[in-house]
């Protein structure tokens, strides 16, 4: 690679890092692993760079290649180790944005990965619908049909705390 190639290199990733972040973060819900799937993908960026410096949309690249990390690691045997739901200390009180953020979260855990991947795309990082289609290498139709799923599991899985709210508002 060129002195002139890196640099360019260098520059795209200054510029996304930030949003591949964000997306890894929200794919997997921790952070040490955001970093990890962003270090990952941005590995191979730059083994694909002479290739992807000539395409059109590089971040559309790179936003696949984030995805697809993502959705290998997961089938990884040690990343079915689930933590257990007692913990040794007690954490403080967390402020009100990460107590949204978390619960965002939890709801996006339980769903499978393909939608939640849609959810993540289109929602979080504002991708079109094609745009979402071309990253997760499947037609726009699918995307629109997970998209549709996605929500109405989302729904399904706030009713029940609604229906809790409102009963603890009633008493």
């Amino acid at each position: 690679m060129t002195p002139s190639e890196e640099r360019q290199f260098r520059d795209f990733v200054q510029g996304a890092l930030p949003g591949l972040r964000r997306s890894a973060y929200l794919l997997c819900g921790d952070r040490h692993g955001a970093d990890d799937l962003a270090s990952i993908a941005i590995g191979k960026l730059f083994r694909a760079w002479n290739r992807v410096s000539r395409v059109d949309e590089p971040m559309a690249y790179l936003r696949k290649m984030l995805v697809n990390v993502w959705l290998d690691e997961r089938r990884r045997p040690w990343r079915r180790e689930r933590s257990t739901a007692v913990l040794p200390d007690s954490p403080a009180p967390p402020d009100p944005d990460v107590v949204q953020r978390s619960a965002l979260l939890a709801l996006l855990a339980r769903l499978p990965a393909r939608r939640r991947a849609v959810l993540v795309l289109r929602f979080l990082d504002d991708l079109s619908v094609e745009q979402t289609a071309e990253v997760l290498g499947c037609s726009a139709g699918t995307v629109k049909t997970q998209t549709a799923r996605g929500l109405a599991d989302l729904r399904g899985l706030l009713a029940p705390s609604a229906a809790e709210a409102n009963g603890r508002d009633a008493s």
